[in-house]
């Protein structure tokens, strides 16, 4: 399985579950491995990581509600916690015992709650670049949500501009033209533009506290995965994290940012790779 690009990476099932419609792709054979990406990324964010996992594992990926091709049903908030019980779902779905669960950004808090508060059982955790420990959200989001009524109403190709200027703080090496419209392409137009506020304005650390409270309970091998030059969340907080968890280990990516798995996907897989054997 090679690696997809921007024009060729597409989820082709689709699973309904209590929050909505999620678009999901399986790939690979052995040891189910759960791929969770965070904010405003989709499962495009693995792309490169996804191929070299699927050489010894099950790798399942999956659009957070909202996200990517992923859509919420009517009155639904695509909040942390909201994620979390997706997510549950979604082990079911796929009859999953104990998987691995990898978590990106909100990803990191999603499975940590998913794990913690909806009991799902697992074989590992990794958080990578994790929102977890709060308050984590950056200043451009603080902003989003004390204005949403300012960015909701604002002309869709100014916002245009304005999130893929902030996609480019997202890696530390440059992206690619190609590469960043791929990011871009689900926040596309007014709708796209109310969706990217609907899931700013629903992500809250308050949704991580509880599962914060019981780090201490984790008892399996954990992970905590961090891009050396990560420019959205402290690495610093990586320490933190690790404290919390007992035995968990510790692993930075040199050179790489916030999308770890943009930057260096090679060195992300192998380092999970490592960590799974």
């Amino acid at each position: 399985m090679l690696a997809q690009t921007a024009a060729t990476w597409k989820l082709d099932q689709r699973v309904s579950v209590s929050g909505g419609e999620v678009a999901t792709g399986v790939f690979g054979q052995g040891p189910p491995v759960v791929l969770v990406h965070g904010t405003p990324a989709s499962s495009y964010l693995w792309r490169g990581v996804v191929p070299l996992l699927a050489r010894e594992h099950t790798v399942h990926v999956w659009d957070l509600l909202g996200f990517g091709g992923s859509r919420t049903a009517p009155g639904a908030t695509p909040s942390i916690a909201r994620q979390a019980r997706t997510l549950a779902e979604l082990t079911e779905h796929w009859g999953l015992a104990e998987p691995t669960l990898v978590g990106h950004d909100i990803g990191g808090g999603i499975v940590a709650r998913a794990h913690l508060v909806e009991r799902v059982p697992v074989r590992r955790l990794v958080l990578l670049d994790a929102a977890l420990l709060g308050p984590w959200n950056t200043p451009f989001t603080e902003h989003q949500q004390r204005h949403s009524d300012v960015y909701r109403t604002m002309p869709a190709d100014i916002f245009g501009d304005l999130i893929a200027a902030r996609f480019r703080t997202a890696t530390h090496h440059p992206m690619a033209q190609e590469t960043a419209d791929g990011y871009l392409a689900p926040w596309a137009g007014r709708d796209g533009q109310q969706r990217w506020l609907d899931q700013v304005t629903a992500v809250s650390h308050e949704d991580t506290r509880e599962a914060v409270a019981r780090l201490g309970e984790i008892t399996v091998p954990t992970l905590v995965l961090w891009g050396e030059q990560d420019e959205w969340l402290d690495p610093a907080t990586s320490d933190r994290i690790a404290a919390a968890i007992p035995g968990a280990v510790q692993e930075t990516l040199p050179g790489a940012g916030h999308f770890a798995p943009e930057d260096d996907p090679q060195g992300t897989a192998k380092a999970l790779l490592r960590f799974f054997a």
